[in-house]
């Protein structure tokens, strides 16, 4: 699996494994069903703590992105995310809030920045336009 960690970071390692995690569903990298490394052998692979993997897969599973099945493994389990979509819209207001703060303050266009967002968009579902 790649997943790519920056240890200079200043956002958490089980964030940046989450968000490795959700960025690969939405690029279609992974799909419904395909199995996740164990805690262990992706602590391995990556370097780091199990423990750090493990709260990682349990806020993508509170979430809806994957499935823990007790001595099967892990799975993704990408179509259950849009039963949380209504949920993560409302508590994602304060990140988007912000950059949209930002954005206004930067003076930066709204079409300029739905359009960077579509471009985003395209280029997660494959639609490099």
């Amino acid at each position: 699996m790649l997943l790519s960690i920056d240890f200079g970071s200043d956002q958490p390692i089980y964030m940046q494994i989450r968000n490795g995690i959700v960025t690969g569903i939405a690029s279609g990298t992974l799909k419904d069903g395909d199995s996740l490394p164990s805690v262990r052998t992706l602590g391995t692979e990556i370097g780091v703590n199990l423990h750090t993997v493990n709260k990682a897969y349990q806020l993508l599973q509170s979430e809806g992105f994957i499935e823990i099945q007790r001595r099967r493994g892990t799975f993704i389990k990408a179509g259950d995310a849009a039963k949380h979509a209504a949920e993560f819209l409302k508590n994602c207001g304060g990140p988007l809030k912000t950059l949209v703060s930002e954005a206004v303050t930067r003076r930066i266009d709204r079409a300029v920045l739905h359009q960077m967002i579509d471009h985003m968009y395209d280029e997660l579902e494959g639609n490099k336009s």
